[in-house]
């Protein structure tokens, strides 16, 4: 009998155990995590204010304004659906131009723009750089070994 209690308090300590390492893992992802969220989300749901989030959508064609101290930028966020201003201080990415993706890291303002700590510019999978692209087409064949010959 004191073999059996012995294992059943041994399981109930590491069941306390594990559940207390999760609760702890878990309040420190809380506070890391970062929401994603698209212009119209925000138009739906209202602004989260006062927490870290992500805003993702296309920058909107003609909307880049860099500002007069040569490291600020102000942009237009839209999904299509709706818009959000954002602002920038820091250097953007390489990628990052109107009409393309950017998920941008930051806090909304109470006036409904978004102040940005981070940018990440997105491109769709079938990116590639255009030196690689010059380097694969002159390598290519102009004849496939099944006799069609290759899209050019």
């Amino acid at each position: 009998m004191k073999a059996k209690h012995h294992r059943l308090t041994l399981a109930v300590l590491a069941i306390v155990a594990i559940a207390g390492a999760s609760g702890l893992a878990l309040s420190a992802l809380k506070d890391q995590a970062a929401f994603f969220y698209a212009p119209g989300d925000v138009a739906k749901q209202g602004l989260p204010l006062g927490r870290a989030v992500r805003l993702g959508g296309m920058v909107e064609g003609g909307s880049i304004k860099k500002q007069a101290d040569g490291v600020t930028i102000k942009f237009v966020v839209t999904d299509g659906k709706a818009t959000v201003p954002v602002t920038f201080s820091g250097i953007t990415p390489d990628l990052f131009k109107e009409k393309s993706g950017v998920v941008a890291e930051g806090e909304f303002q109470p006036d409904g723009s978004f102040v940005a700590d981070n940018l990440l510019a997105k491109h769709d999978e079938r990116y590639m750089p255009p030196e690689m692209a010059g380097k694969m087409a002159a390598n290519m064949p102009t004849k496939m070994p099944s006799g069609k010959t290759s899209p050019q």
